[in-house]
Formats: C-alpha cells, sequence, structure tokens
C-alpha cells in the first residue's frame, strides 16, 4: 500500500462536540477495507469514460445485481457513443424496459447525441464539460472525471452521504443547503489527491456493503471505535432529512381490446411518468373504481366503439407498483366480445400479440403482456 501524504487534521462540528479523524487515517482504514472485499465488476476492468458513463447511469436508482445484466447487454449493443447515438429512441427504451426512471434513457440518447456533435465523439475530460452533458449532475460528472480521468473531485451519492453523516457527525439535515454544504466541504477534504479514482469507489462500495441504510455491520467495521452515530446511539437517525416523503397515490385503468389475434396499443407522449413507453388504452381516476357508464363512454368517445353499458368485461387488478414519489394502483379490463374501430381511434394501432415483446411497456404492464404473448402461441 503506497504511503498516504498526511493532510490536514478535520473537525467537523457535531452538535455541541467534535469529532476528529485525520484524513490520511481515514483513507488508510478504508482501503484497508476495501481492500479485502472489493467487487469485481466488468465496468471495472479499464478507465474507458464510456463505459463508466454508462455504469454510473444504469446504477442510479438501481442495486448493483440487477443492473449488471442490462449494463452488459447495453455495451453489447452499443459499444460506443456513436453507436448510441445512432439508434432510434425505442431501441434504448426497450433495452432499458424493466430498469425504471425511463428519463435516464432518454438522458443517455440525448447525451450521446450531444457528445457526437459538440465533442467529435469523445466524451469530454474536463469536469465542467461533462457537466454540461444532458442528464449529468454533481454525482455523476465526479464519478466520470475520477474513474476515467483521474480528476480530483469527490462523489456525492447517497451512500457517501450516509458514511460520511454517521462516522463524522453530520447532524444538520442533508437536504438543506446547509448540510449538503457540509458534506460536499467533508468529501472533499477527505478525498485521497494521489488516487480519486480508488478512493471514490471504496468509500461508494463501503456505503453499499457494510454501512447500510438499515441494519449497518457496526461491530466489524474499521471505524466504529471513531464513528459518531455508534458513539452516541444515532445509527437509526443519521442521515437525517427535514423532509418526509410522502407518496401520491395513481390509479390507472388499462383496457385490452383484441380483434383478430391482435391488441390495440398506444405510446405515452405526455409529461409524465413513463414517456416514450407503449401501454394499452387507459383511464386515469381518483380512486379505485370506475362506474359502467365512465367504461363505455370512453370507447365510445376515444375509439368510435358502440356497444351495450352492460356488456360483460373482467376487471382484475395488478400488484401495487412503487415509484420514488407515486404508489401505481393499476387494473385491467378484458372484454368477452371483440370490438371493431372506427377511424376514432387516432394514434393507437393494433400490434398482432406476438409482437407485443418489441415494443418497450412500463413493468408494471409486463405480466398482461406475456400473457397476450402467450395466448397467441
Amino acid at each position: 500500500m503506497k504511503i498516504l501524504k498526511k493532510w490536514a487534521n478535520i473537525s467537523i462540528f457535531a452538535g455541541t462536540k467534535y469529532l476528529s479523524l485525520h484524513s490520511s487515517q481515514f483513507i488508510e482504514l478504508l482501503y484497508q477495507w476495501h481492500a479485502a472485499i472489493e467487487r469485481h465488476l466488468p465496468w471495472k476492468v479499464d478507465t474507458n469514460p464510456y463505459k463508466i458513463w454508462i455504469s454510473e447511469i444504469i446504477l442510479q436508482q438501481t442495486r448493483v445485481e440487477q443492473g449488471t445484466p442490462y449494463y452488459l447487454r447495453f455495451i453489447e449493443r452499443f459499444p460506443d457513443v456513436n453507436s448510441l447515438a445512432a439508434a432510434e429512441e425505442q431501441e434504448v427504451l426497450k433495452l432499458w424496459e424493466g430498469l425504471g426512471y425511463y428519463s435516464r434513457a432518454r438522458n443517455l440518447h440525448a447525451a450521446a447525441k450531444q457528445i457526437v456533435d459538440q465533442f467529435s465523439g469523445e466524451i469530454p475530460s474536463d469536469h465542467r464539460l461533462i457537466l454540461s452533458l444532458k442528464g449529468i449532475g454533481p454525482y455523476t460528472a465526479a464519478a466520470i472525471a475520477s474513474f476515467a480521468f483521474g480528476g480530483v473531485h469527490a462523489v456525492v451519492d447517497g451512500n457517501v452521504i450516509r458514511v460520511l453523516s454517521r462516522i463524522f457527525g453530520i447532524t444538520e439535515a442533508v437536504d438543506t443547503t446547509g448540510g449538503i454544504k457540509q458534506i460536499n466541504q467533508l468529501a472533499s477534504q477527505l478525498i485521497d489527491r494521489q488516487d480519486p479514482g480508488r478512493y471514490n469507489q471504496a468509500i461508494m462500495d463501503f456505503g453499499a456493503i457494510q454501512c447500510l441504510p438499515k441494519n449497518p455491520i457496526c461491530l466489524d467495521c474499521p471505524f466504529v471505535k471513531s464513528c459518531f452515530a455508534y458513539k452516541n446511539d444515532m445509527i437509526e437517525q443519521l442521515p437525517f432529512k427535514a423532509k418526509t416523503l410522502t407518496k401520491k397515490s395513481r390509479f390507472f385503468h388499462y383496457f385490452i381490446i383484441e380483434n383478430a389475434g391482435a391488441v390495440l396499443l398506444g405510446r405515452r407522449e405526455k409529461q409524465d411518468i413513463w414517456k416514450g413507453l407503449f401501454e394499452f388504452p387507459m383511464i386515469e381516476s381518483q380512486g379505485p373504481d370506475l362506474d359502467k357508464t365512465t367504461i363505455f363512454m370512453f370507447l365510445k368517445d376515444e375509439f368510435g366503439i358502440n356497444t351495450a353499458i352492460g356488456a360483460p368485461y373482467i376487471k382484475t387488478e395488478l400488484k401495487k407498483h412503487l415509484l420514488t414519489h407515486r404508489e401505481i394502483h393499476a387494473f385491467v379490463y378484458k372484454f368477452e366480445e371483440k370490438f371493431e374501430l372506427n377511424s376514432k381511434s387516432g394514434t393507437y394501432f393494433f400490434v398482432p400479440n406476438e409482437n407485443l415483446g418489441n415494443f418497450a411497456f412500463p413493468k408494471l404492464l409486463h405480466s398482461i403482456v406475456q400473457e397476450l404473448m402467450h395466448i397467441q402461441h
């Protein structure tokens, strides 16, 4: 292990006490821990900025175990910036299907075009220019700059915030300007200026593996003797957030309209969740119930379907789908009779059931899509 330069002693105000730890001591303990558990992940094998960028975007809001197969498929199909920039958006979304937070995929595609147009297909090494790319914020820019180019920029994600808050006793709310300023200042002081990429990877891994949000592995932690949160019984309280996240419930009612082995689809275009993905005709309501008049007026007004209000159908409730700020309750309506559509079908179109796998759907609808494809075969 290389000899680390001794930097100034770091003192962070924590309530009425100070907790001090040399930055060199912190780094040495962190590196000792990381050497024993380092994860060998496919994007760590080189310093290719494109692969690092793809991995960082995929791993936002995604566990490593879930994101790794997506990364491998993505790199196989789009091995470089130019191939990604030249792709159709629907192909990018299809590869992303099931990962959620689809704005990541759309921004990734837009940024690839930006890199081709503005930087001749090369991801810039300058931190400020990396930040100018679509969908890249301070965390991702710091990751690319440090991992690919050796830039001294500290990554600050949820894992890092949790580690620094607990060990150094950041008791100010980390979702406030003052709290995040303290975190950023501390992160910038601690970073190993001789090897910022190694340091950034180690502290992120430490938060993901050791200093977990719930049930962290404290007794086997290299910082247990100096951790503010452990010594003050504040593991569950730190990092502290001033705002409480409340989820809004939304109610989606999907209609399966089939004809001659094909089903009606439309593309979700409005500025909302799942923009650009495909779905079946849908009504959003204020609650879980729709009266029959509303259902059949929807069929008539949107698709010109004239049928009796009492026509039979089967209503199925799907498993509740949780997003960061939303709780989606979904219901699927299947009709016994087949419908003929007139010119009012608008942007909707029929797709043969066996071809549904070519379209990107919200994960919420995957079970219905699989059922329709199975019926066809």
